[in-house]
C-alpha cells in the first residue's frame, strides 16, 4: 500500500517502522512546546495524508509518553479518515500536561496505525442473547 504524504517541516524525520519492533509509526512534534501543569495544547505532528478509501488511521500516545512527557492525549484515541487528507490538514495530538513539560522538535510523542473502516452493522434486538454470564464488569480480578 502506498499513501501520500506531505510534511510541514523539513525538521522532523520522515516516517518509517522501527525495524522488526512493531508495525506502528511513530509521529514526532513539529515544533518547540513548554506546558505547565493543566495546560492543554494540539502537538502539530508535521504531516497530512491522503489514507486510502476505507481506511483510518489511529493515533494514541507511545507506552513512554506519559512517562517521558507528564501528557495525556485528551481523546485517548484520534481517529482520523481519509476525508480528512487537504493540503492543509495537517495531523495533531491534542495533550493535557499533568506536570510541567518541554517537548522539542522531533521527539517521539505518539504512533499511529491504518485500519480498514468497520463494516456496515445491522443491529436486531433481543431479550436474551442465549449465552452464560462472565460475572460482569471487572470480573476477571486484579491477578
Amino acid at each position: 500500500m502506498t499513501i501520500k504524504i506531505k510534511y510541514f517541516s523539513e525538521e522532523i524525520e520522515r516516517l518509517r517502522y522501527i525495524d522488526g519492533k512493531s508495525d506502528w509509526i511513530d509521529l514526532r512534534s513539529a515544533e518547540n512546546i513548554s506546558l505547565k501543569a493543566g495546560e492543554f495544547h494540539l502537538i502539530p505532528l508535521g504531516v497530512a495524508m491522503q489514507l486510502p478509501e476505507g481506511f483510518e488511521a489511529h493515533v494514541v500516545p507511545r507506552s513512554s509518553t506519559f512517562k517521558n512527557f507528564g501528557i495525556i492525549q485528551t481523546n485517548s484515541c484520534g481517529i482520523i479518515d481519509e476525508s480528512y487528507s487537504g493540503d492543509n490538514d495537517q495531523w495533531f495530538m491534542p495533550v493535557y500536561a499533568l506536570r510541567d513539560t518541554e517537548i522539542h522538535i522531533n521527539d517521539r510523542v505518539c504512533q499511529f496505525r491504518i485500519f480498514e473502516h468497520q463494516p456496515a452493522i445491522d443491529f436486531e434486538e433481543s431479550d436474551h442473547l442465549g449465552n452464560a454470564d462472565r460475572g460482569g464488569f471487572g470480573s476477571t480480578g486484579k491477578r
